[in-house]
C-alpha cells in the first residue's frame, strides 16, 4: 500500500460518511486520474430511488461526464467496499485500469470474496485490483451503521403499548442464581406488538429441548435450579415470561387476559422458535395451558415433565384448596408474592423470595395476577375447557412421547389427589416422583427433579 492509495482511499471514506448521514449505507467511492480527483461518489439509491446508485456507478458517471467519454482508460478507482457484481461489471466495461477497495464484503463480493469478475482470463479488458487499503477504518464504518439502524430498529420494534407497562429492567438486577441473558420478540400475531421475554440457553441442535411454563404468580425465575442441570447435559432451555408475568409487558386492564390469548401466543413462540424434541415442562398455568399445546403440533414434542397442575376440562369441580386461593386473590389482590413462596419454602432465602416481587412494583403491574384465577375454567362453557377436552383424550389415546411426573405432596391447591386423577389421564405415565416437603412450586426442589429426569430418559 502506498502513501497515495491511503490519501484517496480518505477521500473515499469521507464520502462514505455523507452516505451514512443521509441514512444510505456508508460506502464511498472516488475516481482518480493522473494523480488529479476525477469524480466522487456515494450511495444513494434510497435518496434517488435508484437501485443501481451505488458509490462506485454515482462515481463513475460523474467520471465519465468530465472527462466527456464513457471510456475511463487511465483511472483508478477506490472504494471503501468491495465492489458487487453490479459495479464490478461496470468498471470491466468502462475500461477502468484499476480498482482499490477497503472492506471485504463477503456476501456480495465480486473481486474476489464470493466471485471474481476481475480474473477472467477470456474477457477483452483486465482490471488491476489491489484489496485491504484501510480495511479496519472502512469496515467499522460500515459495522457501526448498522449496528445502530439494527438497534433503531428493535427500539422501534419494542415500542411499549400505551394500554401496557413494563418493569424496570434495574428491578431484575443481581437477582440470585438467574445470571440468563434475556431474549425479547413482538413480531408474533397474537402479541400485536406486547414484548414477550424468555430464556434460550444451550445448542440450537440439542438432542432435548426443555420448554419450561410457569404459572401464576411466578415467572421464568421459577426454573433456576432446573435449567444448569439440563445445560450441564448439553440440553437447551427455552423458559418464557406469559404476557403479564416477569420481564414481558404487562396490559393494564385485567380484561386482556383470556386462555385462548395466552395458548395462541405459546403457539406461536413455539413455531417461530420452531422448536424440536420439546420436553414439556409445566406445573399450575403452564400446565393448564401447556398440555393444550402437544396436540397441535405433536411432531415437535417427545417428552413431557408434569408437576402441580391439571387439566381443566369441568368435569370434576375445582378443589377446596384452589377455590380457598382464589377467595385470597380477591380478598387481597395485592397480596405479597415474596410472602407466598417463603410460607411454602422455608429453605428459600430472603433474596430468593423478594426476586419473585421483581415483576410487581405496583398495582399497575399486577393485571395478570388478579385476571389468572377467576379464569381457571369451571364450567362447561368456560373458555379453554373444550381444548382441555380434546388435550385429555389426546394424552389418553395418542401421546407416543416418554412423560414423567413429580408431585409436591405439601400443595394444598393442586396437590397429590389432583395429581393422581391427572396421571390416569396421560398414556403410559409410570409412578411419580412425590417430594414430601415441596408445596405448589415444586421447581423450587427442582434439582432433583431435574437430575431424576435426566437419569429416566437417559
Amino acid at each position: 500500500m502506498n502513501l497515495d492509495d491511503r490519501h484517496w482511499m480518505g477521500l473515499a471514506l469521507e464520502q462514505a460518511r455523507e452516505a451514512a448521514a443521509q441514512g444510505e449505507v456508508p460506502v464511498g467511492a472516488v475516481v482518480v486520474k493522473n494523480g488529479q480527483l476525477l469524480a466522487t461518489g456515494r450511495n444513494a439509491p434510497i435518496a434517488i430511488h435508484d437501485p443501481t446508485a451505488h458509490a462506485e456507478i454515482m462515481a463513475l458517471r460523474e467520471a465519465a461526464r468530465q472527462l466527456g467519454n464513457y471510456r475511463l482508460d487511465g483511472c483508478t478507482l477506490y472504494v471503501t467496499l468491495e465492489p458487487c457484481a453490479m459495479c464490478a461489471g461496470a468498471m470491466l466495461h468502462a475500461r477502468v485500469s484499476r480498482v482499490v477497495y477497503g472492506a471485504p464484503d463477503p456476501k456480495t463480493g465480486a473481486a474476489g470474496s464470493v466471485l471474481n469478475f476481475f480474473d477472467r482470463s477470456d474477457l477483452n479488458h483486465h482490471t488491476q485490483v489491489t484489496a485491504g487499503v484501510m480495511p479496519d477504518a472502512c469496515g467499522q464504518l460500515l459495522q457501526s451503521f448498522f449496528m445502530e439502524r439494527r438497534q433503531a430498529q428493535g427500539r422501534a420494534r419494542m415500542t411499549l403499548r400505551e394500554d401496557a407497562l413494563r418493569t424496570p429492567e434495574e428491578r431484575f438486577v443481581g437477582l440470585p442464581d438467574y445470571p440468563w441473558s434475556p431474549h425479547y420478540l413482538n413480531d408474533l400475531p397474537s402479541l400485536d406488538g406486547l414484548r414477550l421475554h424468555y430464556l434460550d440457553e444451550g445448542p440450537l441442535d440439542a438432542p432435548i429441548t426443555w420448554l419450561c411454563l410457569h404459572g401464576n404468580p411466578a415467572w421464568s425465575y421459577l426454573y433456576r435450579k432446573m435449567i444448569p442441570v439440563w445445560l450441564q447435559a448439553g440440553h437447551r432451555v427455552v423458559a418464557p415470561d406469559l404476557i403479564g408475568f416477569g420481564k414481558s409487558d404487562k396490559p393494564k386492564r385485567n380484561e386482556f387476559h383470556h386462555f385462548d390469548g395466552h395458548r395462541q401466543v405459546l403457539l406461536e413462540f413455539v413455531e417461530h422458535l420452531d422448536l424440536k424434541r420439546i420436553a414439556l415442562v409445566v406445573q399450575d398455568w403452564g400446565g393448564i395451558l401447556g398440555l393444550t399445546l402437544p396436540m397441535a403440533a405433536p411432531q415437535r414434542y417427545s417428552h413431557l415433565l408434569v408437576m402441580n397442575t391439571y387439566l381443566a376440562t369441568a368435569e370434576s369441580p375445582l378443589s377446596d384448596g384452589f377455590k380457598a386461593w382464589r377467595e385470597m386473590c380477591a380478598n387481597k389482590p395485592n397480596f405479597e408474592v415474596s410472602r407466598l413462596f417463603a410460607r411454602g419454602n422455608p429453605q428459600m432465602s430472603a433474596a430468593e423470595c423478594a426476586a419473585y416481587d421483581a415483576p410487581f412494583p405496583d398495582a399497575g403491574h399486577r393485571a395478570a395476577l388478579r385476571a389468572f384465577p377467576p379464569m381457571v375454567p369451571e364450567h362447561d362453557s368456560d373458555e379453554g375447557v373444550s381444548w382441555s377436552r380434546q388435550a385429555q383424550a389426546f394424552w389418553q389415546n395418542s401421546w407416543t412421547g416418554q412423560s414423567l411426573m413429580a408431585i409436591g405432596q405439601q400443595d394444598p391447591v393442586l396437590g397429590e389427589p389432583v395429581m393422581r386423577a391427572l396421571s390416569r389421564q396421560v398414556r403410559n405415565l409410570p409412578e411419580p416422583l412425590l417430594l414430601p416437603q415441596a408445596g405448589h412450586f415444586v421447581q423450587e426442589h427442582g434439582e432433583e427433579i431435574a437430575r431424576w429426569a435426566l437419569a429416566s430418559w437417559a
